[in-house]
């Protein structure tokens, strides 16, 4: 009889510690006490009824075990929500596809949902980089004069490391960690680089782009709000770079691009690219994504508009439905061209332009403003022999070269789409 009810006790736990294996079930009732308590939470935001989530559903389980033997003692939740049973969470969320993966740091959503390998240690990995410290720390001011151009920095100099001013500091970088580079020094290292009882915050753009100089944080670093808005501010560029990582989260964002296709190699493309898009283009932002994309890497679009790397640089326009080529990339230099060839496309002109060719009368326009920026060292004009109208390119077919971007969006072999925003 003894051996029988310890036998019953130990089935008992058995089944009551598998009932506990697995992600943490969430909902409207216990999300922000879960966020609350911790400090990362991981989470699967599925449906039942789609077949990438039922195939995602035990290896997102296997994942969570993995993750709460392995960080455990971490301030980590790996949570999973049915969005059909939660559909507000779902909008809250802004759930647009399932499954998505997304985390919550500190409170805050992530600005960017995983998009990696669907594996248990996958997973395990993506947790451990994630709650590193966002911050690097610095011990010799000379450190800083060896940081890579590519990238930008947001840089604080502290009287001590255990104030709510850097602490305030670390949570922003723990935001906007993806976007910027955070690095801390203290006490003795950076007296030098701030007034005594007086920490300093500065960014610094990436001088492959610009020769901008730091700019240093005016406000109230006791104040997060106000530090991480500054913060959002400096580390989100108006121009970003594609890459095979985040074009797909690009491509959600549902914008078209004007893209700039460079050489690697070719910084200064880049920086007059940039200085042309906050000097003339400031006003499209809401309207499409300014990008820069290594040509070498990126040939296949460039072979669809009948170019290779020898026409390197040169500005395209991607819309998702078809590609666009600035006609000629060194126009780019006089004002407003650029902004004309984006309010071509709004209009569908640049569509109506590649099968009949461009209107006589505006055609002649150009041509009078380019012959009078044009001389020879004498300073007498040159006059520019007319293009000709023309049905369609030479060589097409009836349409413009298909996008090629639209094919990195997110595949509908791994995801159910809520609604076809492309």
């Amino acid at each position: 009889m003894w051996r029988k009810g310890v036998l019953l006790v130990f089935v008992l736990y058995i089944k009551l510690d598998l009932c506990n294996s697995g992600a943490v079930q969430l909902d409207s009732k216990n999300i922000d006490d879960v966020l609350a308590k911790y400090d990362f939470v991981f989470i699967n935001f599925y449906a039942d009824w789609c077949r990438f989530s039922n195939m995602l559903s035990p290896i997102w389980d296997e994942g969570a075990d993995k993750i709460s033997a392995e960080l455990s003692g971490q301030s980590v939740l790996v949570g999973k929500i049915d969005c059909d049973a939660e559909s507000n969470l779902g909008t809250r969320f802004h759930i647009t596809k399932y499954p998505t993966i997304k985390y919550i740091s500190n409170g805050q959503t992530g600005k960017k949902e995983y998009r990696g390998q669907r594996s248990a240690q996958a997973f395990l990995d993506f947790v451990k980089e994630q709650i590193k410290s966002p911050v690097d720390e610095f011990d010799d001011l000379q450190d800083l004069m060896k940081l890579e151009e590519k990238h930008q920095y947001v840089i604080g100099y502290f009287d001590r490391k255990e104030s709510a001013e850097y602490e305030n500091f670390r949570k922003v970088a723990s935001l906007l960690k993806e976007d910027c580079k955070f690095m801390a020094g203290f006490g003795a290292t950076v007296d030098k680089m701030h007034p005594p009882g007086h920490d300093i915050v500065a960014f610094r753009p990436s001088k492959s782009k610009t020769n901008d100089d730091d700019v240093a944080y005016t406000g109230d670093l006791r104040k997060y709000e106000d530090l991480e808005a500054w913060g959002q501010e400096k580390c989100n560029p108006i121009v970003r770079e594609i890459t095979f990582e985040n074009a797909e989260e690009l491509t959600e964002e549902g914008l078209p691009f004007l893209i700039l296709f460079h050489h690697p190699d070719d910084m200064e493309s880049i920086k007059e690219f940039n200085d042309l898009v906050k000097r003339e283009l400031l006003g499209e932002r809401s309207q499409v994504t300014f990008l820069t994309a290594d040509g070498i890497k990126f040939a296949h679009p460039l072979h669809h508009l009948g170019k290779s790397k020898e026409d390197l640089p040169l500005i395209a326009i991607d819309s998702f439905r078809h590609m666009y080529l600035f006609p000629k990339y060194e126009d780019y230099r006089i004002p407003g061209r650029v902004q004309q060839f984006l309010q071509d496309l709004y209009s569908g002109k640049l569509h109506r332009e590649f099968h009949y060719g461009p209107d006589q009368e505006e055609e002649k326009a150009n041509e009078n403003q380019d012959n009078g920026n044009q001389g020879d060292n004498t300073g007498n004009h040159i006059p520019r022999e007319p293009s000709k109208p023309r049905s369609r390119q030479a060589g097409a077919s009836t349409d413009p070269p298909e996008s090629q971007f639209k094919h990195l969006r997110p595949s509908d072999n791994r995801y159910t789409l809520l609604r076809d925003e492309f």
